[in-house]
C-alpha cells in the first residue's frame, strides 16, 4: 500500500510541473491576449525606485502629437541601424517605449523593462540614480532638454538669407565626392521642428506714469509651473485659480522710463541735464504662443517657518476640457483717432472682444457688466456627454473657444516630501484606425499594476501633473465636437 501511494505521489508531482510548465508557456501569453482585448496597456517595471520614470512615460504615451512628432524626427535615423545601434539616440530609445506602451508595436510582454532609457541619458551626461528620490517633473524637462540638444546636432537647411547658395542648382548624393573615398552622412531635408511641448511666454511692461509699454519679451516654456494661491474658507481651488495667479500683473517699483525722461527733457530748457526718471511699471505674464501638447505642473511644494519642506495635499479641481483663450497674448490695438471713430477692422474688434470675454475665478476682481462664462475646473461634470462632446449650449456667451484642450493624463503622487510613490491615470490607446482620435476609457497605472478607471475617479485625484492635447473644435447641432488636429 505504501509503494501504491508512493507511486501516486509521484505521478501528482509529474501531473502538477506540466501543469505549471504548460501555464508558463500558454498561461502568460493566454493573459497578455486578454489583457490586449480589455484595452488595457503593458506596465512598466519597477527598478528600485523608478516610479517616477514610470509614471512619465505612462502620461507621454497617452499624447498622440508627441509620438508623431518623434516619428517625424527619427525618420533619418532608421537609415542608420548600425550607427544607432552603437550610439542609441534619445529620441529613437523614447519612441519605442512610448510606442509599446501606447499598443502602437506588437510586443508579448505583459512587463516593460525602461532601464535602456536611463542608460541613453547617462550617455547624454544626465546622472540619474534609480536607487534614490526623483521627481517626474525634473525628468520631463530632462528629457525636453535632451531632444533639444539632440536636435540642435541634426544639420541644418540652408539659411534663406544666403542666396547665393538657394540660386546654386541642387546637387544630389550621388554627384558628390570625398576625397577620403568614405561613405557621407545623410543630409537632412528639412530643419525638424520644435517637440510639441515647446510654447512661450510673454512678458509685458508698462508704466503707469505715461502708460508707455516697452518691448515685449519672449521667453520659451516646456511645461507651465504653477504655485497653488492661498486657499479661501469655503472656496474649492480650481485650475483657473492657479492660472489666473500665474499671470497676474504685479507693480515693479524704480524702474527707468525713457518715455517718461524724454518727455520731462522737451519741458525743459535747452543744455540743462536731466536725470533719468523713474517710476512704476506693471508688469504681466501672458502665454504668447500655445504649444499643441501642454503640461501643467502644479507646484506642491511649500516651505514652514522653520524652513522645512512641506507638501501640499489639497485638492485642485480640474476639467477633462481646459479654454485658454482668455490667457493668450494679443497685440494691443491703438485708439482709432478722432477723424476716423467709426472705423475698425476685424482684427482690431477680436482682442477687445477676447478681453470682454475673460474668465474670472470665483472671488476675482471682475469688470462691471461682464460675468464668468465658463470655469475651467469649476465646470459640473454633467455637461460632458458621454460621446465626448462639449456642448457649448450651456454656455451660450462663450462662442466657439480657438485654444481648446482635452485631458490625456494625470500625474498623481502619493507620500510627502521625502518619501512617497507615482501613479499615473490616462487615457486608453486609440484605436490602429484612429490614431490622433481620444479614447473615453480611461487607466490607472502603478507599475506593472493597470486597471480601469473612471472619469470621475480622475478629476478627484490630487493632480501634480497634467497632459492637455489641444483639439480642433466644430459647431454641429449647438453642440462642439471635440475631434483630435491632424
Amino acid at each position: 500500500r505504501q509503494k501504491v501511494m508512493k507511486n501516486w505521489g509521484l505521478l501528482g508531482g509529474v501531473a502538477a510541473a506540466v501543469a505549471a510548465g504548460v501555464y508558463v508557456l500558454w498561461g502568460p501569453i493566454t493573459e497578455r491576449r486578454r489583457r490586449r482585448r480589455r484595452g488595457l496597456v503593458p506596465g512598466l517595471l519597477n527598478l528600485g525606485n523608478t516610479c517616477f520614470m514610470n509614471s512619465l512615460l505612462q502620461g507621454l504615451s497617452s499624447c498622440p502629437s508627441f509620438i508623431k512628432w518623434l516619428e517625424e524626427f527619427t525618420a533619418q535615423y532608421r537609415t542608420e541601424q548600425n550607427r544607432s545601434a552603437e550610439h542609441p539616440y534619445l529620441s529613437l530609445t523614447l519612441l519605442r517605449l512610448l510606442r509599446a506602451l501606447s499598443c502602437q508595436e506588437v510586443t508579448e510582454d505583459e512587463v516593460l523593462d525602461a532601464s535602456c532609457l536611463l542608460q541613453v541619458l547617462r550617455m547624454y551626461r544626465w546622472q540619474i540614480s534609480s536607487f534614490e528620490e526623483q521627481d517626474a517633473h525634473e525628468l520631463f524637462h530632462v528629457l525636453t532638454s535632451s531632444l533639444e540638444d539632440e536636435r540642435d546636432r541634426q544639420p541644418r537647411v540652408t539659411h534663406l538669407f544666403d542666396v547665393h547658395s538657394l540660386e546654386q542648382p541642387e546637387i544630389t548624393q550621388k554627384q558628390i565626392s570625398c576625397r577620403t573615398r568614405g561613405s557621407l552622412p545623410p543630409v537632412a531635408n528639412h530643419w525638424k521642428s520644435p517637440h510639441p511641448f515647446h510654447g512661450r511666454l510673454t512678458s509685458n511692461m508698462v508704466c503707469k506714469h505715461c502708460e508707455h509699454q516697452s518691448p515685449v519679451r519672449f521667453d520659451t516654456f516646456d511645461s507651465l509651473s504653477l504655485s497653488i494661491p492661498a486657499a479661501v474658507w469655503g472656496r474649492p481651488m480650481t485650475l483657473d485659480h492657479c492660472l489666473h495667479h500665474f499671470i497676474s500683473s504685479e507693480s515693479v517699483k524704480d524702474v527707468v522710463c525713457d518715455n517718461c525722461t524724454k518727455i520731462r527733457a522737451e519741458g525743459t530748457r535747452t543744455g540743462q541735464s536731466i536725470e533719468n526718471q523713474r517710476t512704476t511699471f506693471v508688469k504681466q505674464l501672458k502665454l504668447g504662443k500655445l504649444p499643441q501638447c501642454l503640461c501643467i505642473h502644479l507646484q506642491r511644494l511649500s516651505w514652514s517657518n522653520q524652513g522645512t519642506p512641506l507638501k501640499r495635499h489639497e485638492h485642485v479641481q480640474f476639467n477633462e476640457f481646459l479654454i485658454m483663450d482668455i490667457y493668450k497674448y494679443h497685440i494691443p490695438v491703438q485708439k482709432p483717432s478722432q477723424n476716423e471713430p467709426n472705423q475698425r477692422t476685424s482684427e482690431d474688434t477680436t482682442p477687445r472682444t477676447k478681453d470682454r470675454m475673460a474668465v474670472k475665478p470665483s472671488g476675482a476682481e471682475q469688470a462691471p457688466g461682464t460675468k464668468p462664462l465658463f470655469m475651467n475646473g469649476a465646470c459640473s461634470s454633467s455637461f460632458l456627454t458621454s460621446s465626448g462632446t462639449f456642448p457649448l449650449a450651456a454656455f451660450p456667451e462663450c462662442g466657439s473657444p480657438v485654444y481648446l484642450y482635452r485631458l490625456m493624463a494625470v500625474v498623481v503622487h502619493h507620500g510627502d516630501m521625502h518619501s512617497g510613490h507615482f501613479v499615473t491615470y490616462r487615457r486608453s490607446p486609440p484605436p490602429p484606425r484612429s490614431p490622433l482620435s481620444a479614447s473615453s476609457q480611461w487607466l490607472w497605472i502603478s507599475d506593472d499594476t493597470v486597471r480601469r478607471a473612471s472619469l470621475q475617479e480622475v478629476l478627484s485625484s490630487s493632480a501634480y501633473l497634467l497632459f492637455y492635447e489641444r483639439v480642433h473644435s466644430r459647431v454641429q447641432h449647438q453642440s462642439l465636437p471635440l475631434r483630435a488636429e491632424e
